[in-house]
């Protein structure tokens, strides 16, 4: 049986004393801010960085870099068999495709499974692929495993504010501001390769009962087979700093989908330095192992 260690990167909004727990490796994202660098999880913390951009600080994501990756898995390798890394989805990121290319020279001992995830559902992927690892799984079979299982998963994401998708380029300074005077709350949807937006809403409150309704379609459409042999959770996730506000979020999911687990977690980094403070999500994930 070979000895297979995951490793993921924080995008998966696991920290690093989840790592420790679990027994995985995570690669922590890096963010440049006003001309300094910062990690994810290892000296920025969520509230820190969501201050930073109410502070109006300049923000932005950089990729792993290639001999960082490498470093990692070099150290990996001397310890266990084979290394299956789980890093952002590729539709969001370079970083998956870089790895890939760099896997290739290790003569299979280096498996990349493209993830088509963020945030927790993310995480729900490094999760099954510990349990895989642990029933003796190859790192070859646990990447075919994930990666036939990656579509089965729909995220859906409130943007409280359109200033940071102005200032990445997503939309124009027009429809900013038209959109700030509007009051509207773009939702975006994350399934598979695709991230798309669904439905403009009226305010925050129209933009969860969005996001709930598209869950709720999901269980009675493409996850009914799922839900039906108790395959299926849900994951929110946020970019927010106030605790009323995360928790009536949470208090809205569970009482709408009472039979269902539900997990939750800041969201990572990466998206909150493109929607801004305070946008909620919310995921919908077929789980390998019933233990949802």
């Amino acid at each position: 049986m070979p000895d297979v260690v995951i490793m993921t990167d924080s995008n998966a909004g696991m920290t690093q004393e989840e790592g420790e727990k679990y027994g995985v490796e995570i690669l922590p994202m890096s963010f440049i801010i006003n001309g300094k660098i910062y990690y994810e999880g290892m000296d920025i913390s969520h509230e820190a960085f969501l201050n930073k951009l109410h502070e109006g600080a300049q923000v932005s994501t950089s990729q792993p870099a290639p001999g960082e990756v490498i470093e990692r898995w070099e150290k990996l390798l001397k310890r266990h068999d084979e290394v299956v890394y789980i890093p952002l989805s590729g539709a969001l990121s370079k970083s998956c495709e870089t790895a890939q290319i760099l896997a290739q020279d290790y003569d299979g001992r280096v498996q990349v499974v493209d993830s088509r995830r963020v945030s927790v559902p993310q995480k729900m992927m490094v999760m099954d692929a510990i349990a895989l690892a642990k029933e003796g799984k190859s790192a070859l079979q646990i990447k075919e495993l994930l990666t036939a299982n990656a579509l089965d998963c729909a995220i859906y994401i409130a943007v409280d504010t359109l200033k940071y998708l102005k200032r990445g380029g997503r939309i124009t300074g027009t429809a900013a501001a038209l959109g700030t005077v509007l009051n509207i709350k773009p939702v975006l949807s994350l399934k598979g390769q695709k991230l798309d937006a669904l439905e403009k809403a009226r305010g925050m409150k129209a933009a969860k009962r969005i996001m709930l309704q598209a869950v709720r379609g999901e269980l009675e459409g493409a996850f009914k087979e799922y839900a039906d042999q108790g395959e299926v959770c849900l994951q929110m996730a946020h970019s927010c700093m106030d605790e009323e506000v995360i928790g009536d979020w949470e208090e809205r999911i569970r009482k709408e989908f009472p039979d269902l687990k539900l997990y939750a977690a800041p969201l990572p980094l990466c998206l909150a330095c493109h929607i801004g403070p305070d946008g909620l999500g919310i995921g919908i994930t077929r789980r390998l192992r019933n233990d949802c």
